[in-house]
């Protein structure tokens, strides 16, 4: 009970020293516990939507991933309507006809696809619908040149009643008018959905009024849906493999198990820079139970005395943690929950509207908050409470204070140069690598090695670095200056761990830099060396290109010639008795002049001859495939044809890495029309001297349609880059809460320190030093411990790049290109964020008085 009050009222005295520790708990704690609250609350709310929406039971096409893309969604045949309606049990059938391959523009020729990624979804008004929407203004749609809008998407797009819509889809395009805005009772899972009438919905979208995309069935009073399900396999007989049947229950699993796999990938993903906060905050948890203990030495020294044992100094010093860490955890569960529903209004400002009454919070997630908050804080103050089991009662007698540790351990000094110099090994092996997998294993054991090393050995490169770094930085400021590098000096375990969690920061700042800049360097180098076409021409949605879109494109004038690119899905038997399922790109011929792709055997021009083919070099290699070796190709939904190597291509490029080519008209041969893939590119070379007329001309030619953008190849690059650079932002944002704490770890190092030094700070003034330099000399001290952590962090984060771009080389990426200016900003940001973190530590200082400060015990 006696170390108990003590924990307690040492904790209560020092709280303000212990307050920037809680709030790096706190914030870590909130990264995890918002994360499970929003990714628990999706997943709630997409199990509500599902289940509100599932039939009894489900008749649709079977999945099919090796399909081809034709543009037209797979169907069922509308006379199996019949069928299932005579089924014992079924008391309705409700068919569905509908697409996500459509673009809907209003207009004024803007498209009112979601910007967020989601899809716009085309499919017919029925009863089933009432489930998850209402007719809030309006009525049904009736008859082809009718629609009704969610209300989400109208709002978003200021689409009324009575406004007229054009809709594109694979079939052809076609106008409604709206009369109708439905409104979800769920959540609005961020698609636009467009209804129409039933026949509307097949002929339109479908292609066919014989067909549906599938049947909802409706169990009779006692019947269940496994029941159900049995009876309908029964009545379909031999065919009923060639559709899926899914009960409620399981239809409700196979969605959630597409949306979970989202889901799953954005929680681990969040939780992964959550855990980066956590090791920073681990740094600065144990730079404050260092520095208290060692401000304590006295009065612990005084404890051992009167008797206390080494258990109850122990003891005492971890119940200290466990109160930092519950107060920490507890506000951190609260800072979650603020968190997540942060996150649901951001993704409803996107077009997903998350209503707070589903807001789950589970029993575990604060569990999970509490035991990562506590755990952490503990295992953080274990070293600072072993070393102040060592304190004996002889310290009662000294004066209180920390003794300056000018030289760190030799044994520390040592493991850390080992782990560090097996660790840069291990990413030498990486780059030189010639295997993919090998390489990215020795990657992460180099990125761990050296990252360890360089914490353990941070020590011993303080006393080097930041001489270094004073000598160009502090000089100029004369004896303040030199006062701030022997501050950072004295204690280089101190400067060492406060710069090291600011290192882990930076590092991945700097690699992630690296690596984004080489991948948009390589692809700008490849389009440079291999594209000769003028024009690429794209869906932005990343849908196939309507066939209406590339007959405007061959009449737009000032054009030499347009290419066509579609892939189709076929099997190929090899040389070597295997059978794989492949990609083909299907091209006209003058793709070979648009895309210079390199061959290491035979001539590109010749795969596009009649029955002929090019492999990749790899692919021909690993299955003994020589030039002439006639494969036996069967198109998906199609023929077999026997296609004749005529060219084997290099692996060694980015660009169409690993394709296997085709002339557009062979695939044509062996594929009935309506299963042949729509054109996923076109590319466009301008007629000689006429750049500037194709480019207007081949923009005007998609003026009808949004989605269809026309680039040239600059446009090209800075789509890569401006893709890139999204990733990139959004990473460093999710990165910016590990600076934060580390910027935390430097204010609170400089707190502690201020006080820890406070008779030293009184004697100063008192031999002259004016306020005005003691605040200075504070600010350099914090300046030259971030720019030491910089200089650290940006070094290893580019170790670490350049090594991944050696291995993106395997994929083509060869091209290492080093963002200086990023480097050098972010170096330069870390002097500022210094100056930043020292300015309420170099005004407490500057604001002590000067005798209180000397007779300070």
């Amino acid at each position: 009970m006696t170390v108990l009050k003590t924990s307690l009222r040492n904790f209560l005295a020092h709280k303000g020293r212990m307050a920037l520790s809680a709030v790096a708990v706190l914030l870590s704690v909130a990264f995890v516990c918002g994360t499970l609250v929003f990714t628990d609350t999706m997943n709630a709310t997409f199990d509500k939507l599902f289940a509100n929406t599932a039939a009894d039971v489900s008749v649709g096409p079977k999945k099919n991933d090796d399909a081809q893309q034709t543009g037209k969604p797979a169907t069922v045949p509308a006379s199996l309507r019949a069928k299932l309606a005579k089924v014992e049990g079924v008391t309705k059938v409700e068919p569905s006809a509908d697409s996500q391959q459509l673009t809907v523009v209003d207009g004024r020729k803007k498209s009112l696809s979601p910007t967020s990624g989601a899809p716009t979804v085309g499919t017919n008004w029925d009863e089933s619908q009432k489930k998850s929407v209402e007719i809030t203004s309006g009525h049904e749609p009736h008859g082809p040149a009718e629609t009704v809008v969610d209300a989400d998407t109208a709002g978003k797009h200021g689409v009324k009643t009575g406004d007229t819509l054009r809709v594109i889809a694979a079939p052809g395009d076609f106008s409604v008018k709206v009369v109708g805005i439905a409104t979800f009772k769920t959540t609005n899972p961020g698609a636009a959905l467009f209804y129409f009438d039933t026949p509307t919905a097949q002929a339109k979208l479908l292609g066919s009024t014989g067909e549906f995309s599938g049947y909802g069935l409706t169990a009779a009073s006692g019947v269940s849906d496994e029941q159900l399900k049995e009876r309908v396999s029964a009545a379909l007989g031999s065919s009923a493999g060639d559709y899926a049947l899914r009960t409620a229950a399981e239809s409700k699993e196979e969605n959630k198990k597409d949306v979970g796999s989202f889901l799953d990938v954005m929680k681990y993903a969040l939780l992964g820079f959550a855990g980066i906060a956590v090791l920073v905050g681990i740094f600065l948890i144990v730079n404050t139970f260092s520095m208290l203990v060692a401000q304590r030495t006295r009065e612990i020294g005084l404890m051992r005395a009167i008797g206390s044992s080494r258990w109850q100094i122990l003891r005492s010093v971890l119940v200290e943690a466990v109160l930092l860490g519950v107060v920490g955890s507890v506000l951190g569960i609260g800072g979650g929950v603020a968190l997540a529903v942060g996150l649901m209004e951001l993704m409803g400002s996107m077009g997903m509207k998350l209503d707070m009454d589903e807001l789950t919070i589970k029993a575990a997630t604060p569990v999970v908050g509490l035991a990562i908050g506590v755990v952490v804080t503990v295992l953080a103050a274990c070293l600072p409470a072993f070393k102040a089991t060592k304190i004996s009662p002889m310290a009662a007698l000294r004066d209180a204070g920390t003794p300056a540790d000018g030289k760190a351990g030799k044994v520390r000094a040592a493991i850390g140069l080992v782990l560090t110099a097996v660790g840069g090994l291990a990413l030498v092996a990486a780059a030189k690598s010639d295997d993919a997998a090998a390489g990215s294993g020795m990657l992460g054991i180099g990125v761990f090695l050296t990252l360890v090393g360089f914490v353990v050995v941070g020590p011993l490169l303080a006393g080097f670095v930041v001489r270094v770094i004073s000598a160009i930085v502090l000089r100029v400021f004369g004896p303040v200056g030199r006062l701030a590098e022997r501050n950072a000096l004295r204690n280089p375990r101190r400067t060492g761990a406060t710069a090291s969690a600011l290192m882990i920061g930076l590092a991945l700042v700097a690699a992630l830099s690296v690596v984004g800049s080489s991948m948009v360097a390589s692809a700008t180098d490849q389009l440079d060396k291999s594209v000769g076409a003028d024009f690429i021409v794209q869906s932005e949605n990343q849908q196939p290109l309507n066939p209406a879109v590339v007959k405007a494109i061959k009449s737009a004038g000032h054009v030499e010639h347009v290419t066509e690119y579609t892939i189709v899905n076929a099997k190929i038997t090899t040389p070597d008795g295997k059978i794989t399922t492949q990609r083909l790109s299907a091209v006209t011929p003058t793709y070979a002049d648009d895309v210079r792709a390199e061959t290491v055997k035979g001539n590109l021009k010749d795969a596009y001859g009649k029955d002929a083919m090019s492999v990749p070099e790899g692919f021909a290699k690993d299955h003994g495939i020589k030039l002439g070796d006639r494969l036996k190709v069967a198109m998906v939904d199609g023929r077999t044809a026997q296609l004749t190597v005529k060219a084997v291509t290099s692996d060694d490029t980015s660009i169409d890495q690993g394709a296997m080519y085709t002339n557009i008209a062979t695939a044509r041969s062996y594929l009935p029309a309506d299963k042949m893939p729509l054109d996923f590119m076109v590319l466009a070379k301008a007629a000689d001297g006429q750049t500037k007329e194709a480019a207007a001309a081949l923009k005007a030619s998609v003026e009808d349609y949004p989605q269809v953008k026309v680039r040239d190849q600059s446009d090209y690059k800075k789509l890569i880059k401006d893709q890139v650079g999204q990733l990139l932002n959004m990473i460093y944002g999710l990165l910016a809460l590990a600076i934060i704490v580390a910027v935390l770890g430097v204010v609170n190092t400089l707190a502690l320190s201020v006080v820890e030094r406070t008779r030293e700070i009184g004697l100063l003034r008192a031999i002259g030093l004016s306020r005005r330099q003691m605040r200075r000399m504070i600010r350099l001290e914090s300046v030259v411990i971030a720019l030491f952590g910089a200089l650290l962090g940006l070094g290893l984060g580019m170790a670490w790049g350049t090594t991944s771009q050696k291995l993106l080389a395997l994929q083509g990426l060869g091209v290492l290109d080093i963002p200086w200016p990023t480097i050098t900003a972010v170096f330069l940001g870390s002097a500022v964020v210094g100056l930043l973190a020292a300015l309420v530590p170099a005004f407490r200082a500057g604001r002590m008085n000067v005798l209180n400060a000397i007779a300070t015990d």
